[in-house]
């Protein structure tokens, strides 16, 4: 089917000219376009920002952009912040482009024909746009694809890494196949049905090739943008810090985590603490063993986590099941955790998880046991010899040919009701299960090595990480018996902003209406879990927020906003423990609640139960629970922090000693200024009297205030040397 100029439909045709495909497009499909781009990294820089361009130059072509999670180089709110960042993005962003319109969306010069709906974004960054607080598309993750259908998508676009397979050049989704497949087939479904659309890709050499469902073929496409330009530096955002707090909630959660089961986290921080508790446990189990002796949390717990973790070392190992791959999962690979693996076959699954098979054994009854678990049929059809081969079940060099399967000269009977047939096939059985993964996810993001990491391994090495699209990843449906018995023992982890004492969490909107963030998979995670008999769903809640006089619990008595409801709850961790609360009666979940509330505010959410009849009139916080201070915390950490646990940065980091040491410098000045204004002018003022110290020198020069030529960069470099002075780094 022509569409124009001679480029068919589904040709994956090659071009390198931008312009010239967007021309096309919009002369084909008209100047109504409805962009649906998957979110984070599998963006397409080069088409977006064409796309981009032809709307602002022509009023009266309309844009709308479905998407999420529009990736930002970090920009400061402040001159000093923007001064600081300066050097950062340089640095760490050197040849990562920038997506046009959000630099026009953050500015507030939007032109009125373009439209961005955005499903998730970074959390915070929106809170007071107005264009982003309107056009939010409240969907949970695997129902994008169908709204962008609702919404008539008529052009589809992504970011896909390119390799020749068997002297075919073939794509891969890569890094985000999430909404990107169930939408492309939405779209070929209503190319069929007449409607016009169009999908185009550009393809990256940066981008590693990533196998399982993320493959595709030339046909896929209609057009494939390649050449130098593409090849741009990915979008590599730096760890955040992992605080005490962080650190101490990843400690909580590891013994909850059950050798030979499934894990599912999430990406920033407490990702980050996750994989380093389960390091430890797994590395340095005496220690990981004495210090939540020592933090009362296995005393707590121990009936908890006797029956649904484990405090030993990872035997069996761990599956992935995360709709993000992250570098935490990374690290959980090489540390020799990340290593449990899943096969698509469901009878397979039921005897690795019985333990009659594993990867490197196979029984020498092995194909009577599928026999009579009707995998396979007793006389062997092609299907069924592609099936045992495919696996490594029987050996890779045979040959199946008329109605016989072949190893060289010697051939062997497909009738395996046949005793004999039976006792000879056995002499061709392969000696180690094949084609097993020991994660599967919908998109991944992470820092500059974890592309690298990709990149160097092995196609063989890299294949045992699978993606798919999400709707595969993130619920059971469609093939629930297969998903489930993979999924065993599943724990799927995943923060929230708050926690009510009745056991409902809010992670996505403020009582106001204010979307934080989004929903994204949280709501499949909690739904997967309870669906599972073996599965539990834990979330992570921070017990404060702010500091000094802005202080605020995180365990409300209510809230006006909610996304996992109370008759969902499971698991709540903080950085004070753990409150199991599935199941359990009202008055058990609020005490259970408040046992892991910090002290500062148990008093008060006591009175409130009470007052509310939800709690007996004499009923009184057990001792053990109303140390909940952050001081404790420090004194648990504090001697394994010396030992060299608990690092701010456990695997490393893009960022300098500089930027780590301003940064923080910037952040404590800003915390005097909310929270001790007085405080900071005074100091501020006194810092005009002092010499400048020779350590600052270096800090100066980076925010180019060594030399300051006004009075105002005056002014800011003596905030600079206050804020490195407050933050002890003089």
């Amino acid at each position: 089917m022509n569409y124009h100029n001679g480029i068919n439909y589904n040709t994956g045709a090659i071009d390198n000219d931008v312009k010239k495909v967007v021309d096309d497009t919009i002369k084909y499909v008209g100047k109504g376009i409805i962009l649906g781009v998957t979110l984070a990294l599998g963006k397409p820089v080069k088409i977006l920002n064409e796309f981009y361009r032809r709307a602002k130059e022509d009023p009266e072509l309309s844009l709308s952009i479905i998407t999420a999670l529009s990736l930002e180089k970090p920009q400061g709110k402040s001159e000093l912040e923007e001064r600081f960042l300066k050097d950062l993005r340089e640095r760490i962003f050197a040849g990562v482009p920038d997506f046009d319109y959000m630099k026009d969306f953050r500015k507030g010069t939007l032109p009125p024909n373009v439209q961005l709906y955005e499903f998730y974004c970074k959390p915070g960054s929106n809170l007071k746009n107005t264009h982003y607080q309107m056009n939010h598309l409240s969907n949970h993750y695997t129902h994008v694809p169908r709204c962008a259908r609702t919404m008539k998508c008529n052009v589809g676009t992504m970011l896909v890494a390119s390799i020749e397979i068997d002297g075919k050049r073939m794509y891969s989704a890569a890094c985000n196949p999430d909404i990107t497949l169930e939408t492309h087939a939405f779209m070929m479904q209503d190319r069929a049905n007449g409607r016009k659309n169009v999908v185009i890709a550009e393809a990256n050499t940066n981008m590693p090739f990533m196998y399982g469902d993320a493959v595709m073929s030339p046909e896929d496409f209609d057009i494939v943008l390649h050449g130098e330009e593409f090849n741009y530096n990915l979008f590599a955002p730096p760890k955040d810090p992992v605080a005490p707090t962080d650190h101490m909630i990843g400690l909580n959660v590891s013994p909850l985590i059950k050798d030979g089961g499934t894990i599912q986290v999430g990406i920033g921080a407490l990702g980050d603490a996750i994989a380093a508790g389960l390091i430890m446990r797994n590395q340095h189990n005496k220690e990981f063993n004495e210090i939540i002796a020592k933090s009362g949390l296995l005393e707590k717990n121990r009936e908890l986590i006797k029956e649904w973790g484990g405090t030993g070392t990872f035997e069996q190992g761990l599956y992935g099941a995360s709709e993000m791959f992250i570098d935490p999962f990374m690290q959980m690979y090489k540390n020799n955790i990340l290593k449990r693996k899943v096969y698509d076959s469901a009878p397979l699954m039921k005897l690795l998880n019985s333990g009659k098979i594993s990867e490197n054994n196979i029984p020498e009854d092995i194909i009577e046991t599928l026999i009579k678990m009707k995998a396979i049929h007793s006389t062997l059809d092609r299907e069924d010899f592609n099936h045992l081969r495919y696996f490594g079940i029987i050996k890779q060099n045979l040959k199946f040919k008329d109605g016989r399967i072949f190893n060289g000269d010697t051939s062997y009977s497909v009738e395996l009701h046949d005793e004999n047939n039976l006792k000879a096939i056995r002499k061709i059985l392969g000696n180690r299960l094949l084609n097993g993964q020991v994660l599967l996810a919908a998109f991944f993001i992470g820092p500059k090595s974890f592309y690298q990491t990709l990149n160097d391994m092995s196609e063989e090495e890299r294949s045992l990480f699978g993606m798919a699209g999400v709707g595969k990843v993130n619920q059971l449906y469609g093939d629930e018996e297969l998903r489930s018995i993979q999924r065993k023992d599943g724990r799927f982890v995943n923060a929230g902003m708050k926690a009510t004492i009745f056991g409902s969490v809010i992670a996505d909107q403020l009582d106001d209406g204010t979307i934080v963030s989004g929903i994204g998979g949280q709501y499949n995670f909690n739904a997967m879990a309870h669906a599972l008999p073996d599965g539990r769903f834990i979330l992570m809640i921070k017990s404060t927020k702010g500091s000094g006089k802005s202080l605020r619990s995180n365990i409300v008595f209510n809230y006006g906003s909610c996304t996992i409801t109370k008759h969902s709850r499971d698991i709540i961790v903080t950085e004070y423990g753990i409150a199991d609360i599935r199941d359990m009666p009202e008055h058990i979940v609020i005490k259970k609640m408040i046992n892991i509330a910090d002290s500062r505010f148990q008093k008060e959410l006591l009175e409130q139960a009470k007052k509310a009849g939800k709690v007996e009139p004499g009923y009184q916080i057990p001792e053990e629970y109303r140390n909940n201070y952050p001081g404790k915390i420090a004194e648990i950490l504090k001697p394994y922090q010396e030992q060299g646990y608990f690092k701010p940065f456990p695997f490393g980091t893009d960022l300098s000693d500089g930027d780590l040491i301003l940064g923080s410098s910037l952040k404590v000045m800003k915390s005097l200024g909310e929270n001790s204004p007085l405080k900071m002018f005074s100091g501020l003022f006194r810092e005009f009297f002092r010499p400048v110290p020779t350590s600052a020198a270096t800090h100066l020069e980076r925010m180019e205030l060594d030399k300051p030529a006004t009075f105002k960069e005056k002014i800011y470099r003596k905030m600079i040397v206050f804020a490195l002075r407050s933050n002890n780094k003089l």
